[in-house]
């Protein structure tokens, strides 16, 4: 017989964390290895048990999924993760397949499906809803597009200044950051607007949306 595979979970509502207990507890071939109330504990499980899996919340106090998912990547602990969600947004979404996420795994699916996400990404699989994934990938591509059309156009100096521009700062927030005067951000905002040929502040957030580049 194979050896168990091996799973710390996380979560911070005690019946959500209790249900996955009790639902793995009942299969022959896993062991559950540790339950965290939040994201400091769940790294701290993964540290200690070096677990095959980590059931991961993605919102919980001290540290979000997406953080210990980073510091797991840093780290280069072996454990593979499956993110629980109650909803997953694209920018989540892209973040976590960066990171090297082995499943996502919705909390409004049935129970059965976890189990199956577990078996899958320890098996080496990737699991990711759907729905999600498709929408996650999308935006990646056009970012990706949108990024190698404007770094045509501009330099990498104007393509940060667009960015955060884009991001609702205002000018002087810009010049702190980038460590410049406002004076130049001004003049960076001259040159992007006749470049990519926008009028405005309002148009260049427009513009940034539809290329995918905020």
């Amino acid at each position: 017989m194979s050896a168990p595979i091996r799973v710390v979970l996380a979560d911070d509502h005690p019946l959500i964390l209790k249900g996955m207990d009790d639902l793995l507890r009942a299969e022959r071939d896993f062991t559950v290895e540790a339950q965290c109330p939040d994201g400091e504990a769940a790294l701290r499980a993964v540290r200690t048990h070096r677990p095959d899996i980590l059931v991961l919340d993605l919102r919980m106090p001290h540290r979000d999924g997406i953080s210990v998912l980073r510091a797991i990547r840093d780290e280069r602990l072996p454990t593979r993760v499956v993110l629980l969600a109650a909803s997953v947004e694209d920018e989540q979404m892209l973040e976590a397949t960066r990171l090297g996420v082995g499943g996502v795994v919705l909390k409004d699916m049935a129970p059965r499906l976890l189990v199956q996400c577990i078996r899958k990404v320890h098996a080496g699989e990737p699991w990711l809803e759907r729905r999600a994934a498709a929408r996650a990938f999308e935006t990646l591509l056009r970012r990706e597009a949108g990024t190698r059309e404007i770094s045509k156009l501009l330099t990498g100096r104007e393509i940060d200044v667009l960015r955060m521009t884009a991001s609702g700062l205002r000018n002087r927030a810009i010049a702190e950051q980038l460590h410049i005067t406002e004076g130049t951000v001004k003049a960076h905002l001259h040159s992007i607007y006749e470049k990519i040929q926008v009028r405005s502040r309002a148009e260049l957030i427009i513009y940034s949306r539809e290329k995918g580049l905020v």
